[in-house]
């Protein structure tokens, strides 16, 4: 096989594993019955030709049979007028004419009988055409409802392309999620660490820096604060019970009332002394 021969022959095998393909068997299956239709209207007009043209020939028999006729007449005459030469003449021409009429008899045979053989061959086409539209009919009905079922099953096993745009739809929507979450993460960390500088704030890292300190210090006074109040503060505040059993205690143990209430009240002293420092303090951290 020469490279020619094989170039044609590999194209001729990539063009039909294309239009095999590319055909759709209900259209294919209604054009091979509009073809069997154009070929029965054929039929039909080559049997309408031949019915004319045999009219015709009928036509030109009927003439020449009455031009015999007429030669007959011819001759009957010629013969009463003792004109034995025109009633010759006549004769001949009746039997040319007689002639032709069996030469347009056989012709007209010929044409009544391919005739008969046309119109028999239209019935048959014309049956099988009906049968082919029976079958075309079935064969589109169970194709179509095979295409439907696979689509149905493609659209549920995801096999189908249109499921496989799909799926690579959500794929590609997946990873550009995924990717400007962690663009957004990365832009949160470095503006968190200080990278990138506020472009509508005039502060810098070091203002930033000592706010946050500043903040942390009102979170610890405010602890504090929160201690104080609950009972857990350093110093320590005595309730007036325990000071009262105190007074007492040193009152029992030194047996003398007036240095109890002496002792007392320098220790209610020392105690107001204490909150008030602690409430500066606080005043000063905040």
């Amino acid at each position: 096989m020469g490279i020619l021969s094989r170039t044609s022959y590999i194209i001729r095998s990539k063009l039909n594993a294309f239009l095999n393909r590319a055909e759709d068997p209900s259209e294919t299956l209604d054009y091979s019955y509009e073809q069997l239709r154009d070929e029965l209207q054929d039929v039909k007009r080559g049997i309408a030709d031949l019915t004319t043209q045999k009219k015709r020939l009928e036509m030109q028999k009927r003439r020449l049979e009455e031009n015999v006729e007429k030669h007959n007449e011819q001759a009957r005459e010629a013969v009463k007028q003792d004109r034995e030469d025109l009633a010759r003449r006549a004769l001949e021409k009746k039997k040319a004419k007689m002639t032709q009429i069996e030469e347009l008899e056989g012709q007209i045979a010929d044409l009544q009988n391919t005739q008969d053989q046309l119109i028999e061959k239209k019935e048959t086409l014309q049956n099988r055409i009906e049968e082919f539209r029976t079958r075309k009919e079935t064969m589109k009905a169970r194709y179509e409802a095979a295409e439907a079922s696979a689509r149905v099953s493609e659209a549920m096993t995801g096999a189908g392309e249109e499921m496989e745009d799909v799926g690579r739809a959500i794929e590609r929507a997946e990873e550009r999620t995924q990717d400007m979450e962690a663009r957004a993460a990365a832009m949160d960390e470095l503006q968190e660490s200080g990278a990138f500088e506020d472009a509508l704030s005039d502060k810098d890292q070091i203002d930033r820096e000592l706010e946050a300190l500043g903040s942390d210090s009102q979170v610890e006074a405010e602890l504090e604060t929160l201690k104080s109040e609950m009972g857990k503060g350093e110093p320590e505040a005595e309730t007036e019970e325990e000071t009262e059993a105190e007074i007492d205690d040193v009152a029992s143990d030194n047996g003398s009332d007036v240095e109890a209430d002496v002792d007392l009240e320098e220790e209610i002293d020392e105690s107001e002394v204490e909150a008030e420092l602690e409430e500066l303090k606080e005043e000063e951290e905040n």
